[in-house]
């Protein structure tokens, strides 16, 4: 993969970027749209394919870019297909970070360092072109105002925009809310980033920790010949059912 394309998580993250505070918007749910993201970014590249609501690597050859390639080879070590939810819930949180100092080793933004409070050290990042983030952002306008479907791309990014709740620092306001209603409704365009941007906003709803209900109902208890019900047999303690 070369890099005269952006990806889809480093534009989600330039989105993101407050131009006047150096700050990223959302940033908790923005390490989780950033995993939807890649998972996004190696299916447009044809390393991995949706399986239902699982994830499945149909080509583990190396993109290129070196955080794809990690997440890749982590679904690639999985042996099986992954459930989209868990994958972006899993342990993988300080993307942020990581793509800030992709950002950074790019030459899209550059480091700021400073102080809160006059004591903690704190570090600003500025986009060091803002005609990128202005044709991203412009991308994302025309979809919504012109009601033309949009390209896969812009399709999965402003599906992600909206799971990580970056509707309200993009179109802010009541001005904005029929911006935001139009960029919710931009999820249908794209399967595989509606796929994500779903299973990132069930994981903010907590529904990647609730046990799946697909299982066999447990047996049911045997009438005995004198008319008694027999209990189903335990072993030691009661069984828990694990979580997927």
């Amino acid at each position: 993969m070369g890099r005269s394309r952006r990806t889809i998580p480093e534009e989600l993250l330039l989105l993101a970027l407050d131009p006047a505070t150096g700050t990223t918007a959302q940033p908790q749910s923005l390490d989780l749209g950033l995993a939807g993201a890649q998972l996004v970014e190696l299916a447009l590249a044809g390393r991995i394919a949706p399986d239902g609501d699982r994830i499945a690597v149909v080509m583990p050859r190396p993109t290129g870019d070196p955080t794809l390639d990690s997440a890749l080879e982590l679904l690639r070590r999985r042996g099986s297909p992954v459930r989209a939810v868990h994958w972006i819930g899993g342990p993988r949180l300080g993307l942020r970070q990581i793509y800030l100092a992709h950002l950074e080793r790019c030459g899209m933004v550059h480091a700021v360092a400073g102080q809160m409070c006059g004591v903690l050290p704190t570090t600003r990042y500025q986009a060091t072109d803002t005609e990128i983030s202005r044709e991203i952002r412009a991308r994302l306008d025309s979809a919504i105002r012109t009601g033309v479907p949009p390209d896969p791309r812009t399709a999965a990014l402003a599906a992600l925009a909206h799971a990580v709740g970056l509707g309200k620092h993009l179109y802010p306001g009541n001005e904005g809310r029929s911006s935001r209603s139009r960029l919710r409704d931009l999820i249908r365009h794209d399967p595989m980033g509606g796929l994500v941007a779903h299973a990132v906003m069930d994981v903010q709803n907590g529904v990647a920790a609730q046990p799946r209900r697909d299982r066999a109902p447990a047996p049911q208890a045997r009438p005995a010949a004198g008319g008694v019900p027999m209990q189903p047999r335990r072993t030691g303690a009661m069984a828990r059912v694990p979580a997927h």
